[in-house]
């Protein structure tokens, strides 16, 4: 536990150090080299591609600059928020405070609720998102940590926030029907079929339908989750989305947690089954024995920081459930590290198995492993409290 305190106190000192700015892997368009693509949006797409996946960190010599990620500051308040249910600390209380704030000043503005999206331009196989679009998974994930904090300091503001973003979700995002379903699209513009973004949205609405008890955020949540669920693979896998065939770490961990959180939240029990058989899946196909995490559930390919973290954050979750995942998010923590984290404090973007890409993305890796490591300290704190211990003092350090 020691290990795991010291390793995110070095983590929050090189995030307060860098004022919470960081890079991300999709902000090739921020590059001055964008001027060449003369706004083709293949071209485009070839350059966010190129500052993804090139093993060296070209960012600082071709204009690319550190910012505050919305989502990178929704994950590390929830992990604050966590480590004050840990430690009673209130510096992180302060801070996840702190952090909310700068949230709420900083929504996309234009839409029926609060919500959230990129700082960068971004361009897909699927559209074009300009910069601040809101997705609902940015939008969602934000909004949970509006509701822990909630939970945890009792102020109805945050709970009003996290209404508002409801109020995004239901008049803003286009829905498909179908007769008895329907699936949320990830962003405003256009009904697409993402399983993920369709069931953080599910989540979300029944999680705060826990505390208000209005039956239309409940029946608009089931009718998505049915959707999904009845997408839901043989064997307890999920696609990423209807037309895409990949099935990967983080995305199936995103899943599971919103139909977790769904059934937990309404006490509806119908999608139940649906859990067991894809916590299974994810359990038994998405790590080696050492604890290193799987990109994709039937090969390697590379270690991703989004997977090691979104795997320890899922394992913490599902620790009620299952006696053994507590241990097993332990041993993805350790490896990941031994085996990504800088002398710095920050964590590695992808270990491709030949070199180590180390650039240092802000919400793809430092939030999230924040939030995840937060998670674990809780955990095991709750599970051992014979053994709890103060925290690490630079952890606590301003």
């Amino acid at each position: 536990m020691k290990q795991i305190e010291t390793s995110l106190g070095e983590l929050q000192k090189w995030l307060r150090t860098n004022d919470y700015k960081g890079y991300e892997y999709y902000d090739g368009l921020d590059s001055w080299l964008r001027i060449f693509t003369g706004e083709n949006w293949f071209a485009k797409r070839l350059l966010i591609q190129f500052f993804k996946r090139f093993p060296y960190n070209l960012r600082p010599f071709l204009g690319v600059k550190p910012k505050v990620s919305t989502k990178g500051m929704g994950f590390i308040s929830r992990g604050c928020i966590r480590l004050w249910r840990a430690y009673g600390d209130v510096e992180n209380k302060q801070m996840a405070e702190s952090h909310l704030k700068w949230l709420s000043e900083n929504c996309s503005e234009g839409y029926a609720g609060a919500c959230w999206g990129n700082h960068f331009d971004h361009a897909s196989g699927s559209f074009e998102l300009p910069r601040f679009m809101p997705t609902v998974v940015w939008s969602g994930f934000i909004a949970h940590a509006f509701l822990d904090a909630y939970e945890v300091f009792e102020k109805e503001r945050y709970l009003q926030t996290a209404k508002s973003v409801c109020d995004f979700i239901m008049k803003d995002l286009p829905v498909t029907d179908f007769n008895d379903s329907h699936c949320i699209s990830y962003v405003p513009f256009d009904k697409l079929l993402v399983h993920n973004a369709n069931m953080i949205a599910a989540s979300l609405l029944a999680r705060t339908y826990s505390f208000t008890s209005e039956k239309p955020l409940f029946d608009y949540s089931k009718k998505a989750m049915k959707f999904s669920c009845d997408s839901q693979l043989e064997n307890g896998a999920w696609h990423y989305a209807v037309n895409s065939k990949w099935v990967d770490n983080w995305h199936t961990a995103y899943n599971l947690d919103s139909l977790k959180c769904y059934i937990e939240s309404t006490g509806d029990k119908t999608f139940e089954e649906n859990l067991k058989r894809g916590y299974q899946f994810y359990k038994e196909n998405f790590f080696y024995d050492d604890g290193k995490p799987k990109y994709y559930f039937n090969r390697l390919r590379w270690v991703d920081i989004q997977a090691a973290a979104q795997s320890i954050d899922t394992l913490c979750y599902f620790s009620d459930m299952d006696p053994e995942a507590l241990d097993l998010a332990r041993k993805v923590a350790n490896w990941t590290i031994a085996n990504m984290q800088d002398e710095s404090g920050y964590f590695y973007y992808r270990d491709l198995g030949w070199k180590r890409v180390k650039a240092p993305f802000i919400h793809w890796g430092q939030a999230t492993m924040h939030c995840a490591l937060s998670h674990l300290l809780l955990k095991l704190n709750a599970s051992k409290p014979e053994s709890k211990s103060k925290l690490t003092a630079i952890l606590c350090e301003s």
